[in-house]
């Protein structure tokens, strides 16, 4: 009826009626789903994506594949904006979003074919989720110390990593984000990431990518004579042009002999020259002889050939033209304070590095500030023989520290390998009878979509799907402990014991984002393509243009 009263107001309207609808928004839930499934777990298979300009990515993070897939069905592209949504509030859990949805609306089309209607798979879900959700905080190990407990933290971002990255390359990356979050972390405050510099050089291997306490500059001295490693370093962040600058209005200056020009000239240079000379006089006052210190500028605004030849001859490393965020970083990080002017400049104005060198790579240079005092900012360098490792590399990273950044908040952790989604349907299966009605169908579809993240880990480690599920379940009920499934030998093991955790925000986003997106889609019941413009003659159409 709608269908034809639509038609009527607009018959140029696109209209997909409610018996096709819901197997249209299953279709591409599962369809998306079928794309994602391998990806799933540290033994899932890597999808190769190549640009329209022949770039090259090689990645199995979900996130990634949604973001640079090109998807254009409107059912499809609203499941993966709100998986991608979900990775940039809690980091990760996106192709466990879309598997899920995708299996809560294929048990869904179960029932829907036989005539229940949807209102009530619905209801099921809802009643599903919060009895999911209260066995969830019953399910989680509490870890009041965790900030103390630094290997339970590195097992934290192994098992993230290794869903992303090789074994050995995770396990090295793992000690590298913990050093990194707990560089910058204070206890009972919460941890701001962009304090972690993520700094690329493309040469050696993954494996050697590593955390530097201090930070890392993709820039270099500009003066041949500059030394290129100093230790014990006074450094002195800076906001002060030290070159030439012309005027910001349009003026010219006339002169009628060779003397007013130079006059001319030396008064101009003679203006830098006095903020150079300030710098020099102020090294002198806190470098006295034989105490050892060095000194380095890192300046936001240019400096002069001319002033980094007076620099050099002091034996003072100058960087110019360093990015903002690098002056906000190297305050934290050196402690000490950026200044806009040299005048009545104060010691206290400077921060610390044990030792600041240069490192130069091909044409590239880079600076190491190390050993710093502070170190309320710290940087993650990734080193890998190509573009495309380096970009899986940061992909991985950016995920793993958002990994010990929850675990740390949270405060507790739920067991992983499937033991916490084996466990919720075991619970779903004894608590259902208190659901009443034909809702309680949507209680047991819930039940068994939770089961689709344990068969696939089973099925990309090339194990039998139901004995590996059916394993897991028999365990658990003799023991009550929480087991999971072990990828590599196909038997039960305890997760805890071996180190492997999820998070529980991922945990919860993933129950409550999937339910509620499943609930719209089956819901759905007409989908009209039928804008304001298609309702028009293309003549009206030129006409208004």
């Amino acid at each position: 009826m709608a269908t034809r009263e639509t038609n009527l107001i607009n018959p140029n309207a696109e209209i997909v009626a409610s018996s096709q609808c819901l197997m249209v928004n299953v279709a591409a839930a599962r369809g998306l789903q079928s794309v994602l499934k391998s990806n799933l777990g540290p033994r899932g298979t890597l999808k190769m994506l190549v640009g329209g300009a022949g770039q090259i990515k090689i990645t199995k993070d979900g996130n990634v594949l949604l973001h640079e897939m090109q998807i254009q069905h409107p059912t499809a592209m609203m499941i993966a904006r709100a998986a991608t949504a979900m990775d940039d509030e809690v980091g990760d859990g996106t192709t466990t979003a879309v598997l899920f949805i995708g299996e809560l609306l294929k048990q869904a089309e179960r029932f829907t074919s036989e005539g229940l209607h949807p209102r009530l798979i619905t209801e099921g879900f809802e009643a599903a989720r919060d009895m999911t959700l209260e066995f969830l905080d019953a399910f989680k190990v509490p870890q009041p110390k965790i900030f103390h407990d630094r290997e339970t933290l590195v097992n934290v971002a192994r098992s993230s990593l290794r869903s992303k990255l090789s074994q050995d390359v995770a396990d090295k990356m793992a000690e590298a984000v913990v050093d990194c979050v707990l560089s910058i972390a204070v206890e009972g405050e919460p941890i701001d990431l962009h304090m972690v510099e993520i700094m690329e050089m493309q040469h050696r291997q993954a494996s050697e990518s590593t955390f530097i306490k201090g930070l890392v500059l993709d820039h270099g001295a500009r003066h041949p004579d500059m030394p290129t490693s100093l230790e014990n370093c006074h450094i002195l962040t800076c906001n002060v042009s030290m070159e030439y600058e012309k005027t910001e209005i349009s003026s010219g200056f006339y002169y009628s002999s060779a003397e007013q020009r130079e006059k001319l000239v030396e008064s101009e240079r003679k203006f830098t020259d006095e903020k150079v000379k300030q710098v020099i006089d102020f090294k002198r006052r806190v470098c006295q002889a034989g105490d050892n210190k060095t000194f380095v500028v890192i300046n936001q605004k240019g400096i002069d050939p001319m002033s980094l030849d007076m620099l050099a001859k002091e034996g003072i490393m100058a960087l110019r033209r360093a990015k903002r965020r690098n002056m906000e970083r190297l305050a934290l990080a050196c402690g000490g304070t950026a200044v806009n002017s040299f005048d009545d400049v104060e010691p206290s104005v400077l921060g610390y590095a044990g030792r600041v060198r240069e490192e130069t790579l091909g044409e590239e240079k880079f600076t190491f500030v190390e050993d710093v005092q502070q170190g309320k900012s710290c940087t993650l360098l990734l080193r890998g023989p190509n573009k495309h490792t380096i970009d899986q590399l940061k992909d991985a990273a950016r995920d793993g520290l958002r990994a010990v950044k929850n675990a740390i908040e949270d405060a507790a952790l739920v067991p992983g390998a499937g033991a916490f989604e084996v466990a919720a349907y075991r619970m779903l299966q004894r608590r259902k009878s208190a659901v009443t009605g034909r809702a309680r169908l949507g209680v047991e579809a819930f039940a068994q979509a939770l089961l689709t993240i344990p068969k696939t880990l089973a099925e990309n480690s090339g194990l039998d799907v139901q004995e590996s599920v059916i394993k897991v379940e028999e365990e658990q009920e003799r023991d009550e402990q929480p087991v999971g499934l072990d990828l590599t030998t196909g038997e039960t093991f305890l997760p805890a014991a071996e180190g492997i955790w999820d998070s529980p925000s991922v945990k919860k986003q993933i129950i409550s984002l999937s339910t509620v997106l499943a609930t719209q889609l089956l819901l759905v019941d007409e989908v009209m393509k039928a804008g304001k413009a298609m309702g028009k003659p293309a003549q009206d159409m030129m006409d208004e243009e």
